[in-house]
């Protein structure tokens, strides 16, 4: 396949593919004309990457991801140490959304949104509130 086939077949960006490519998360073959050649097995790849990208991982999980996703001989326990931390992360930040929209609608509710200048939203702002 070539890199519009492959595009097509995990719906990642060609953009995206040569990206991974030159940070040496996948190694397509390269035909005598320089041109990549994407097998099966770069395809499992780039779709695995894809999915993992979506649920949030950073390239460098993604990393340690693929490495034990292509190790037949890997302990699930690694993986699931991988994907705990990130749960934890994910956790965290729900966590801290959570508070700035309590704080925004704390705010939202305390304006009265007339015509007057006072604004309850722009004193919060300010840290006068």
């Amino acid at each position: 396949m070539n890199i519009g086939d492959i595009s097509k077949a995990t719906g990642l960006p060609a953009k995206t593919i040569r990206y991974y490519e030159e940070i040496g998360l996948i190694r397509p073959a390269r035909g005598a004309n320089g041109y990549r050649h994407f097998s099966e097995t770069d395809r499992h790849n780039l779709t695995f990457l894809g999915r993992a990208r979506s649920l949030g991982f950073s390239i460098e999980e993604c990393r340690a991801l693929l490495a034990l996703y292509t190790d037949k001989d890997r302990a699930s326990a690694n993986v699931k140490q991988i994907a705990r931390v990130h749960l934890a992360q994910i956790d965290a930040k729900i966590a801290e959304l959570q508070a700035m929209r309590a704080t925004l609608a704390e705010l939202v509710s305390a304006c009265a949104g007339d015509q007057r200048p006072d604004c309850p939203i722009l004193k919060g702002l300010a840290g006068e509130g």
